[in-house]
C-alpha cells in the first residue's frame, strides 16, 4: 500500500485495497481490454444523465480542456483521464452502471490505478453501500458504508453551503487547501472508519466527522464540487488535469473550521409603467416614489445588478418577482427570461463558478 499511495502507475490499485483479509475480491471482468488513449488535452467525463453537470464541463474547458463522453464501458477503460461527477440517488446511478456495463468497467479502470476524479456522488458510490433507499451495493472500491445526516436534533438537512478542509493526507490535489472552504450539497456521507483510513485524504464536519475527500496512488474523489468552490475548486480541477502543473492559485489561507456565512442577495422586481422589468425596493407593496411622478423606484437592471452581486461574491441570487401572482412560471416570461439571461452569463463568462440561481427555477 505505501507504493500505491505514491502514485505510481506501475502498482495496480485492487478493488480490495485496505479489506481485511479473507474478503473476497471482485471478480475481474475478463472481456473489458482496451488500450488508453493518448489525447493529452481530452478528458473523458462519465456523465449518464441523471442530472445537469454543465458547470463541470464548464470549469474543465475553462481551463482548456475537450470534453470526450462516455457512450460505452470501453470509453472508460480508453480514458487517458476520466472525471465522474455523480448526480442523483445511489441506488438509481448504480442500477444504470450495472445495466451498461460501466460499474464494471469503472471496478477494471479503477483496479489500473488510471487517473480519476470522482465528484459528490461519484465518491459514494466507490464504497461498498449506502443506506439511501437500501441499503444499496456501491461498487466496492472502498470498504464502508454511505449514511444520511442525523437531523433527529436539529441538524438541517441536506448540508448547503461552504465548509472547510481538514486535510488529513498530503496529496498534490488538495496541495494548500487545509482550512480552506468549499462547497457542499448532499443528505448522505461516508463514514470514516479504520478499515477505510488509509484513503482519506480530508475530512469535514457537519454534527459529525465525514469523508470530504479521499486518494490512493491516481485515485481520487471529492464529496464537494470544486466547480462550485471559486478559485480554491479551480486550483483542485486543475491539479487534476494537469498534474505536473502548480495548478491555479488558491486565495490566502484563513483559519476556517465550521460553516461559512452565507450572502444571499435577492431582488425584488416588478414592472415599471412603461413595462419594463426593474429592481426596486419599497414599504411592503408601496414601491413608488413620494413625488409627483408616482414612478415606481427603479434601482437599476435586473441582470445587471445581479451580475454584479455575483462578481462581489454573492453565494446565492434570488429573483422576487412582487407584481406576479401566476401558479405557472412560464407564463410569465418576461420574468423567466430575466433568470435566463442571468443563467447564460454565470455559465459563460463568470468562471470559476461559485453560486447557484433560484428564482422560477433552482440551478
Amino acid at each position: 500500500q505505501g507504493a500505491m499511495a505514491t502514485g505510481a502507475a506501475n502498482h495496480p490499485l485492487p478493488c480490495s485495497v485496505g479489506r481485511p483479509k479473507g474478503t473476497n475480491q471482485r471478480r475481474r471482468p475478463a472481456s473489458l481490454s482496451v488500450r488508453a488513449s493518448s489525447d493529452a488535452n481530452t478528458v473523458t467525463l462519465l456523465d449518464y444523465g441523471a442530472g445537469n453537470v454543465r458547470s463541470v464541463r464548464n470549469a474543465i474547458r475553462h481551463l482548456g480542456f475537450n470534453i470526450r463522453d462516455v457512450r460505452s464501458p470501453e470509453d472508460i477503460l480508453a480514458a487517458d483521464r476520466l472525471v465522474f461527477p455523480g448526480v442523483g440517488a445511489f441506488g438509481s446511478a448504480m442500477d444504470v452502471l450495472n445495466r451498461t456495463g460501466m460499474a464494471d468497467a469503472l471496478r477494471e479502470y479503477i483496479r489500473r490505478d488510471r487517473p480519476f476524479l470522482g465528484i459528490c456522488l461519484g465518491l459514494q458510490l466507490l464504497f461498498d453501500s449506502s443506506e439511501e433507499n437500501g441499503p444499496v451495493s456501491g461498487l466496492g472500491v472502498i470498504p464502508g458504508v454511505v449514511r444520511r445526516f442525523d437531523s433527529s436534533e436539529g441538524l438541517i438537512v441536506p448540508h448547503i453551503g461552504w465548509n472547510a478542509l481538514q486535510i488529513t493526507k498530503d496529496t498534490q490535489l488538495l496541495q494548500g487547501a487545509d482550512g480552506h472552504h468549499v462547497y457542499f450539497v448532499h443528505s448522505y456521507h461516508a463514514l470514516p472508519s479504520d478499515a477505510n483510513r488509509d484513503w482519506i485524504s480530508s475530512t469535514c464536519n457537519y454534527g459529525e466527522s465525514f469523508i470530504s475527500s479521499i486518494s490512493m496512488g491516481n485515485i481520487e474523489a471529492v464529496q464537494f464540487h470544486p466547480e462550485k468552490s471559486g478559485a480554491t475548486g479551480l486550483s483542485i480541477f486543475e491539479k487534476f488535469l494537469s498534474p505536473n502543473s502548480s495548478g491555479a492559485k488558491a486565495p490566502a489561507h484563513r483559519k476556517a473550521s465550521k460553516l461559512a456565512k452565507r450572502v444571499i442577495a435577492c431582488l425584488d422586481v416588478r414592472s415599471n409603467d412603461n413595462g419594463d422589468l426593474v429592481v426596486t425596493k419599497g414599504d411592503q407593496y408601496d414601491v413608488r416614489d413620494h413625488s409627483s411622478s408616482k414612478e415606481v423606484r427603479n434601482l437599476g437592471k435586473p441582470v445587471e445588478l445581479a451580475s454584479q452581486y455575483y462578481i462581489d461574491g454573492a453565494d446565492e441570487v434570488s429573483f422576487l418577482n412582487i407584481t406576479g401572482f401566476r401558479a405557472f412560471p412560464l407564463g410569465d416570461l418576461p420574468m423567466l427570461e430575466v433568470c435566463l439571461s442571468f443563467i447564460t452569463i454565470k455559465y459563460f463568462h463568470y468562471l470559476p463558478l461559485s453560486g447557484e440561481v433560484t428564482g422560477l427555477y433552482n440551478w
